[in-house]
């Protein structure tokens, strides 16, 4: 048996091709007529059945149109149309109580879909009741190898939302009232995703089998449709995710299945090698990233879990994994979150030091702060001509001797506006000193990576980026460069204890200048992993260096009373 619309659509559609017909019988040519498919997807019980009236240049009247309903897609001649909705028991035009003007041009072809609140009280939210109008739909597929989706957000108490599958994201940041663009894909049976507009969360999951529909080469719409909460609207009838055919009819439900098993990454390319500058980024074989750049983060990403992985790292323009120069194997645990910072050296010359190329692995990772008040604060240290070093904030330790390569735990600190020091491991000395505007950055409730970042001695890394603190954000781009405050990194003044050292950089033999050396003063001289290499009494002016590495260094001197720390280059 046809559904009432189908019959009503069929009179209409023979009306115009007896008009088309009578046109073209005077020798008058006459444009392709507009197209649309008109859904119902108004959860609001008030309207679980109504009348849609397309009236312009000529009159349709849909009638007793259920609730997840779908027209075929509907000929009419070219012109402005008023949309309107009425109740099912309407009898004219003008028993509509919602209307939507809509201009429709020959040829084209539109999606409307009815979503909304129309009663008073009862729902929460109440959105008021709309028809929202999608041009350049489809009826075919683009390609007749794929199925085209385009996805309409059309629940009412739903959050924006991402609709994800696999590692990829199919619609990113959707929220009610709006569609996609076309997603194109390879006719196949896939599991889909809701999650939260960050991805952190899964709403639920749906079995897509595309191909077990018989779905190639076709083009489908996919509503999310009903409430999250229907204790809270009338006890409506629960979320879910449809589809309407371009035949029309009752919508087809997608079914809910078991959950994909991932975990959340964030990479960071913090690698300062000028070789590296861009990287292409592989999982498992395939390129996840094209001309990944230094100083940049991607967002929290979809990556199975419980499952060995492999990511591999290749220069810039890379043509397969074949061309790889580094690979991490891991099995990361089902909802784990974790960061992996690029770091290290890969040129074989013009850097020194230079410690191998690497892959830092943090977990777990946070995406949001640990409470809505402060912020959260995971630091990182990426530089690799920079000693170990602490980071503070006035009187505080908020980091304790980090050394190259590794991560801190997370800090929660209030968000304000902080000055951050970096010093050396003793705390004797500040290196720099960096503005971290908190809350003049709006990042309360948001979990970041602070990081380390280039080197201290560009001239001693093939003139690579200069040192600096960097802040990744959770949604990844471009790292934020915190603002250096009063402290240069290169005229370092010492607390206490005041000296120079000179020549700096030096070949073989630094002098001590401006402090009275005696029995009583130690020296010790520490690489930039804050080892010490170098421990001397009773030295005199001169420190012999000519068995150091080339490098940078950092001489503590301490008299038992006061102390200094000056940093040198060894050449």
């Amino acid at each position: 048996m046809l559904f009432p619309l189908q019959k009503q659509y069929n009179m209409t559609y023979r009306k115009l091709l007896l008009t088309t017909s009578a046109v073209l019988s005077m020798g008058v040519a006459m444009a392709q007529p507009a197209k649309i498919q008109v859904i119902h997807n108004c959860a609001d019980r008030a309207a679980d059945t109504v009348d849609i009236w397309v009236n312009g240049p000529t009159t349709t009247k849909l009638e007793n149109v259920p609730f997840r309903t779908a027209t075929a897609y509907l000929s009419l001649n070219a012109g402005v149309y008023n949309i309107g909705i009425a109740p099912k028991t309407s009898t004219v035009v003008t028993d509509t109580f919602y209307n939507l003007n809509a201009s429709l041009a020959a040829n084209g072809k539109y999606v409307a879909v009815a979503g909304g609140i129309e009663s008073a009280t009862g729902y929460n939210p109440t959105p008021p009741l709309r028809i929202s109008v999608f041009a350049t739909a489809r009826e075919t597929a683009a390609n007749g190898a794929n199925t085209d989706l385009l996805i309409m957000h059309g629940s009412t108490d739903a959050p924006t939302v991402d609709v994800r599958s696999g590692t990829s994201t199919l619609v990113n940041d959707i929220a009610f009232g709006s569609f996609s663009s076309y997603v194109e894909l390879p006719t196949a049976d896939y599991k889909v995703r809701i999650t939260t507009n960050t991805g952190a969360t899964t709403v639920q999951t749906y079995s897509a089998p595309l191909q077990t529909l018989g779905l190639g080469g076709k083009s489908i719409v996919v509503l999310a449709s009903g409430f999250l909460n229907p204790a809270n609207n009338s006890n409506g009838p629960a979320f879910g995710l449809y589809v309407a055919l371009p035949t029309g009819g009752a919508l087809v439900p997608l079914p809910t299945t078991t959950a994909e098993v991932f975990a959340r990454v964030q990479a960071i390319h913090n690698c300062a090698d000028k070789a590296g500058d861009s990287v292409d980024v592989y999982l498992n074989g395939t390129k996840i990233a094209d001309n990944f750049a230094f100083r940049t983060a991607t967002e929290f990403l979809d990556v199975p879990a419980k499952t060995p992985i492999n990511v591999g790292i290749a220069l810039k323009n890379s043509t397969s994994v074949a061309d790889t120069f580094y690979n991490l194997n891991a099995t990361l645990d089902s909802g784990g979150r974790y960061i992996l910072t690029a770091n290290g050296i890969e040129s074989p010359t013009g850097y020194s030091p230079n410690p191998a190329f690497r892959l830092s692995v943090f977990g777990p990772a946070r995406e949001l702060g640990s409470n809505s008040v402060n912020t959260d604060l995971l630091v990182m240290h990426g530089s690799t001509d920079a000693p170990a070093v602490d980071v503070r904030s006035g009187s505080s330790v908020l980091v304790n001797d980090i050394a190259f390569g590794n991560y801190s735990s997370y800090l929660s600190l209030p968000t304000s506006n902080y000055t951050i020091s970096i010093t050396d491991a003793t705390g004797a000395t500040t290196v720099k000193s960096y503005s971290a505007p908190l809350q003049t950055l709006a990042l309360q409730g948001q979990a970041i990576t602070v990081l380390a970042s280039g080197f201290l001695t560009p001239a001693n890394n093939s003139n690579g980026a200069a040192f600096g603190l960097y802040v990744a954000l959770p949604t990844g781009g471009a790292l934020v460069p915190l603002p250096t405050a009063t402290t240069s990194i290169n005229n370092v003044a010492a607390k206490g204890l005041a000296f120079s050292i000179a020549p700096n950089p030096a070949n073989n033999t630094i002098s001590i200048n401006g402090m009275d050396v005696n029995s009583n003063v130690n020296i010790t001289v520490t690489d930039i992993s804050g080892r010490v290499v170098k421990s001397v009494n009773n030295t005199g002016a001169q420190i012999n260096i000519s068995d150091l590495n080339s490098g940078v260094y950092f001489l503590r001197a301490d008299n038992g009373v006061e102390q200094g720390v000056q940093r040198f280059v060894k050449l």
